[in-house]
């Protein structure tokens, strides 16, 4: 089955045609001004490509309702709409995207596959927040996790490289890019993450702020007279490296600037680091233990620098990195010591391949 790949994101339109092998047969990456989906440049790339048997849309936010991928019909457009608040940077392209494909390709079997689908089956104790019962029962506040489409390709690209089972292996994914999240893997199922009901929680990010005490941001609310636009413009654009160096949400920037000496990028990174080690420890303890560790996003595939720093206190966890291949490393690759305990791999990003796996599988089971 050859499968369309469509990626919106806030800014890009990721497309990729797959052939029945998963090769690549035609890639590109637009712009989205604005999350908006330009129905010409769509158009276009299916005009120059082979035609599709199938596509597939990142969708990121599922919500309460979507717990597996789906096939597209009209009444799952309708509820997929209802999702639009959960993740507005998000998922309006995402539904845009696949209008446009309905009105371009009527007969082109669509499926959309959701970010947080991965996390759908997480313990009850890792997905729940202590807040009145109200809010989770009637409102649907839970920890619903995100990257669920890169983690499942990392673990099971890991198993692959490692020529283990999936089944057998307890992995800790890093996804690592502009936007960062951690995921516990056991037995190729996701059973905690960072990230909850929004991508805001967890890691530092490049402008996110990551896990806030919520009495602070009560605070500041009332001391600044924020409105919720304020505090959320605040906490996804404006904190992260970003607002702690004052320089650059870059984390090359930021480590540059801190080899000039200028504390508030050293203090960044520093910042940037802790919570990330914290959080290796915290996915390794509801995993019960580590057998593969996993870097991968943009940061994770390209910053020996972060990877070092990360792993430079996790001896207690039996990591062990080469440095010497760590700084060489080019993704798919193992950069851990011989005696290393747990293997430390760099996986390349591939949501495309899951995404594709998922319409084959969606398709097939006619669903």
């Amino acid at each position: 089955m050859r499968v369309l790949v469509v990626n919106p994101g806030s800014s890009s339109l990721k497309l990729r045609l797959l052939e029945s092998d998963d090769g690549i047969a035609a890639e590109d990456d637009l712009p989205a001004s604005q999350g908006d989906v330009e129905s010409a440049a769509l158009d276009a790339f299916l005009k120059r490509v082979p035609a599709p048997d199938a596509g597939g849309v990142r969708v990121v936010h599922g919500g309460a309702h979507f717990r597996s991928s789906v096939r597209v019909d009209g009444e799952v457009l309708e509820r997929l709409d209802g999702t639009a608040e959960l993740a507005p940077l998000h998922n309006p392209p995402a539904l845009q995207a696949i209008r446009i494909l309905q009105q371009a390709r009527p007969a082109l079997p669509l499926v959309a596959c959701f970010d947080t689908a991965f996390h759908a089956g997480m313990p009850d104790a890792a997905a729940v927040y202590a807040v009145p019962w109200r809010w989770t029962s009637e409102w649907g506040i839970r920890r619903y996790g995100f990257h669920g489409l890169s983690h499942a390709w990392a673990s099971r690209r890991a198993a692959g490289m490692l020529e283990r089972r999936l089944e057998d292996l307890r992995v800790v994914t890093c996804h690592l890019g502009a936007g960062a999240s951690l995921c516990a893997v056991a037995g190729g199922v996701s059973v905690d993450t960072t990230m909850g009901f929004t991508p805001m929680e967890g890691l530092v990010m490049a402008t996110r702020s990551g896990s806030v005490d919520p009495g602070a941001i009560l605070w500041v609310q009332r001391r600044g007279g924020l409105a919720p636009a304020d505090v959320e413009q605040a906490l996804d654009r404006e904190s992260g490296l970003l607002g702690v160096s004052g320089i650059s949400a870059d984390i090359r920037e930021v480590l540059t600037a801190a080899e000039r000496g200028e504390g508030r990028a050293g203090l960044a990174f520093e910042v940037y680091i802790h919570r990330l080690r914290g959080l290796i420890g915290a996915m390794t303890a509801a995993l019960g233990g580590l057998d593969v560790l996993v870097f991968t996003g943009g940061v994770g595939e390209h910053s020996a620098p972060v990877r070092s720093a990360a792993c430079a206190t996790l001896a207690y966890l039996g990591v062990e990195l080469d440095e010497e291949h760590n700084r060489r490393a080019a993704p798919d690759a193992q950069i851990s010591t011989t005696q290393s305990r747990v293997p430390v791999l760099v996986v390349t990003a591939r949501e495309d391949l899951e995404i594709a796996r998922e319409v084959r599988t969606t398709i097939a089971a006619g669903t």
